[in-house]
């Protein structure tokens, strides 16, 4: 894989992980505890309201493990392994990157 290659990667890794942290701020609000008064909202509001928290709370632990990987894979870069498998250590086939840049396997060894 050649450095244009590689800064393209680094480009969309940095910009997914903007879009994630920035996602991450607007969903705040949504993961705040669910009140249980029962004379503002009724039943079935507060079970939906809860349901709305939980859905929040995972959507945020899904995107902290995607900010982890990205994290990874942007030390990759540093360390020149970007686009290594690291079970056979050949390279990554870059449509494959190009789908999800935090790959870290070739899709050889993903199907073993």
């Amino acid at each position: 894989m050649d450095k244009t290659d590689i800064s393209h990667f680094k480009q969309k890794l940095l910009t997914l992980r903007d879009e994630l942290q920035e996602r991450e701020e607007l969903s705040k609000s949504q993961k705040e505890t669910v009140e249980l008064d029962q004379t503002r909202m009724g039943r079935l509001s507060r079970m939906d309201a809860m349901q709305s928290q939980q859905m929040a709370l995972e959507d945020s632990r899904r995107r902290e493990q995607q900010l982890v990987k990205i994290e990874g894979a942007l030390r990759r870069i540093e360390a020149d392994e970007y686009g290594e498998c690291y079970i056979c250590g050949e390279d990554i086939d870059p449509r494959r990157l190009n789908i999800d840049p935090t790959h870290t396997r070739c899709i050889e060894c993903v199907d073993k």
